[in-house]
């Protein structure tokens, strides 16, 4: 059976009087619960500089959590992530709209990671980002929506001009500003022994791909490998929140599907 443990740290940084990031997980309660529902990640980032961050990003990851505990058993996560973030989405923009100018513009990003089997479904909207820590290497499995990172997409910017450039940390999507919104969603197989870290960009603006495997990888405590993270990027920078979720797989239960139903491969 996937088995799994985890550690998880969110900071305000050193220049900010509040914690616009928001965490969350809903774990299973027994072996049964964890081959019809699973594990769930949930990292949200309220937009800076735009009003009530820290009531977008928490309404986000509440509504997936709800959202996840109430999924119809065995549904698949490549259709439930993303209509869960549109339903976060739903909640979040109604809730601007109708506090009033206080938060007529709340948004925020938000990275989720589903677990179960031997599989890991990643879906995000914005710049929260999910690596996986596999031998020796620390792999983004999510894709910035910022506008550089779009232009670069479009071939009208090299990578060296988008991470240069003033809209690098523009967001070309988020939960919040409109009605609806478009969740990137993959499915990844996972192995005995990898890593998977969720953070918001307060860490991965600070701390590289090679400093996340040197600090999370190679069997590294958990509880302090988060604190290590979250230590350097304060050192480094500091300036914004920083959050990191750490997951790290211990056993995979593996399976096939036939006609819709699962079954164990030995």
């Amino acid at each position: 059976m996937l088995d799994v443990e985890f550690a998880q740290l969110s900071d305000p940084g050193l220049l900010r009087d509040n914690n616009e990031d928001y965490l969350g997980c809903v774990l299973p309660r027994s072996p049964e619960e964890a081959r019809t529902h699973g594990w769930l990640f949930a990292l949200a980032d309220g937009v800076g500089g735009q009003q009530r961050g820290e009531v977008a990003s928490n309404l986000a990851v509440e509504e997936l959590l709800a959202g996840f505990r109430k999924a119809i058993p065995g549904e698949p996560y490549t259709g439930l992530l993303p209509r869960l973030i549109q339903a976060a989405n739903v909640q979040v923009f109604e809730t601007g709209l109708t506090s009033g100018p206080a938060g007529a513009s709340m948004a925020t990003t938000v990275v989720a990671c589903a677990l179960r089997y031997d599989r890991a479904i990643i879906s995000h909207v914005g710049d929260s980002r999910c690596y996986l820590i596999r031998r020796q290497n620390a792999i983004p499995l999510t894709r910035d929506h910022t506008l550089s990172n779009e232009q670069q997409r479009l071939g009208l910017l090299t990578s060296r001009e988008a991470a240069a450039s003033e809209t690098s940390h523009v967001l070309s999507r988020a939960l919040g500003n409109e009605m609806f919104t478009s969740a990137e969603t993959a499915e990844h197989q996972i192995f005995p022994g990898d890593v998977l870290l969720l953070c918001s960009d307060g860490l991965h603006h600070s701390v590289s791909p090679p400093d996340i495997v040197d600090i999370a990888g190679n069997g590294s405590d958990l509880e302090s490998a988060a604190r290590k993270l979250v230590t350097i990027a304060k050192e480094r920078d500091g300036s914004d929140n920083i959050s990191v979720q750490l997951v790290r797989v211990r056993e995979v239960e593996r399976v096939g599907m036939y006609r819709g139903r699962h079954y164990k491969i030995q």
